[in-house]
């Protein structure tokens, strides 16, 4: 039996297992919005501006790992999450955004609200197509998933003519998808990881270095029973933040330009650099000629573009990080490395950071209460200096976790990315984080917070 292209839309989001999709309607995305209302498996979240909407996405998918769904109107609508979807490509976070668009008859003609969203996003998007035929709806789809949530993680968008949403075809939605050139990694080189952990065996000072791959992967357990088997000490980078307890013992803290005296220290000093999931950003490399300068480098990631372009390492292994530190813990075994924590304990002492309690309340005090009042929560930080505050001071457990904009450090994402972690986890307490300019940046999301009932702490 054929069904409309809406129906195929809404029955593709159910067989994806989508339970939440943030949309704003606009008029060629009108059919999609009535065949929404009629289904009550998909909540349906309407925030009051697109950039809101696909941040709060990006929060919703942050803290569960799972796919975060938009739905946007054509021209102005599409253009509003552009930011959006750039930021969800720096941070690796899968995104499945549907725009609607003119009729096939329209494109090309600079029609009412036509604009070429696909080209416009194409460098900030895994993945980027307009449906011409009626019969691909379901494969693309389909695509649309599985290229957002495998390999390293990210936004695709969709762009869907609003005479495929009425047009009948096939009611089938398939099952699974082969994609000729698009291999995600699964496995790890078991030779590149065996010469990896026989440097790591070896050196006398070594350092672990995590970055937001371990949390992409929820690996943060292995990573803590690795760096224990191991007794070798770690840094993070910001987005790496919480993949270890922050109060473990062999955590240091976040290392580059905002990062602790000693956490910086260790890289400076350190003679094995085993990097895990991050991709050197300039934020931690600072000057690359003098980075890790005494330092043999291993990097594992899933991302084979990542390896060795910022910084050249000795040793490259492509896998995820849960994959690859299921196999190190295979082979863990417990290292000397008393003296080289002890110096490590030394720089901690002679250089703490900063906590002034003598001119009222100082911004590290207020991180000090959070922590105090607001204990396993999900923290959401805007983008500035309170960032900076929030990454250094706050402590998190394994029933807490941190989310920011890193790679692009977007003013406006920290309330409604607050908002969809809140939505995707009701039980669970969510404090924002934020300064006046970036919270008024999209303040009208007020409004979608109220709607929704979200107890969000500001």
């Amino acid at each position: 039996m054929d069904i409309t292209g809406r129906k195929l839309f809404v029955k593709a989001l159910e067989e994806e297992g989508v339970d939440t999709i943030f949309g704003y309607p606009g008029g060629t995305v009108t059919d999609l919005f009535d065949e929404l209302y009629k289904t009550d498996s998909i909540n349906l979240i309407l925030p009051r501006h697109e950039q809101g909407l696909i941040h709060e996405a990006e929060g919703y998918a942050k803290s569960t790992g799972r796919v975060g769904v938009c739905l946007v109107t054509s021209g102005p609508g599409a253009t509003n999450i552009i930011t959006g979807l750039a930021d969800a490509h720096y941070d690796s976070i899968p995104l499945v955004c549907f725009t609607g668009q003119v009729p096939l008859g329209l494109i090309g003609n600079d029609a009412f609200q036509e604009v070429d969203i696909v080209g416009m996003t194409r460098s900030i998007t895994k993945y980027g197509v307009t449906v011409r035929r009626r019969e691909d709806l379901g494969k693309i789809i389909k695509m649309a998933f599985y290229i957002a949530q495998t390999g390293k993680p990210g936004p695709v968008l969709i762009d869907i003519p609003k005479d495929i949403q009425t047009a009948s075809g096939s009611a089938e939605y398939p099952s699974h998808v082969d994609i000729r050139g698009y291999k995600p990694i699964h496995g790890v080189h078991i030779g590149q990881l065996k010469k990896a952990y026989k440097m790591l065996k070896s050196a006398k000072k070594p350092l672990i270095l995590a970055g937001g791959g371990v949390n992409i992967s929820h690996a943060g357990e292995k990573l803590k029973k690795f760096m224990e088997k191991e007794n070798v000490p770690v840094v993070t980078t910001i987005m790496g933040k919480g993949a270890v307890p922050t109060t473990h013992p062999l955590y240091i803290g976040n290392c580059g330009m905002h990062g602790k005296y000693a956490a910086n220290m260790a890289v400076m000093e350190c003679d094995l650099l085993f990097s895990i999931g991050t991709r050197f950003n300039d934020r931690i490399t600072g000057d690359l000629n003098e980075f890790a300068p005494h330092a043999q480098i291993v990097h594992i990631d899933v991302d084979t573009a990542s390896i060795s372009r910022n910084v050249v390492v000795d040793v490259p292994v492509v896998a995820d990080a849960g994959v690859a530190l299921e196999k190190l813990l295979e082979w863990a075994e417990k290292k000397d490395t008393a003296k080289w924590q002890e110096q490590i304990h030394r720089w901690e002492k002679e250089n703490p950071l900063a906590m002034r309690r003598d001119r009222g309340i100082s911004p590290q005090m207020i991180m000090e209460h959070i922590n105090a009042q607001f204990p396993h929560s999900i923290y959401v930080t805007d983008v500035g200096q309170h960032q900076m505050w929030a990454t250094q001071y706050l402590e998190l457990d394994e029933q807490s976790q941190l989310i920011t904009s890193g790679g692009l450090g977007t003013m406006g994402f920290g309330f409604p990315a607050a908002i969809g972690a809140k939505i995707a986890n009701p039980k669970k307490p969510v404090v924002c984080i934020t300064g006046d300019g970036g919270f008024q940046m999209n303040i009208q999301e007020m409004a979608t917070a109220v709607t929704q009932g979200t107890g969000i702490t500001i």
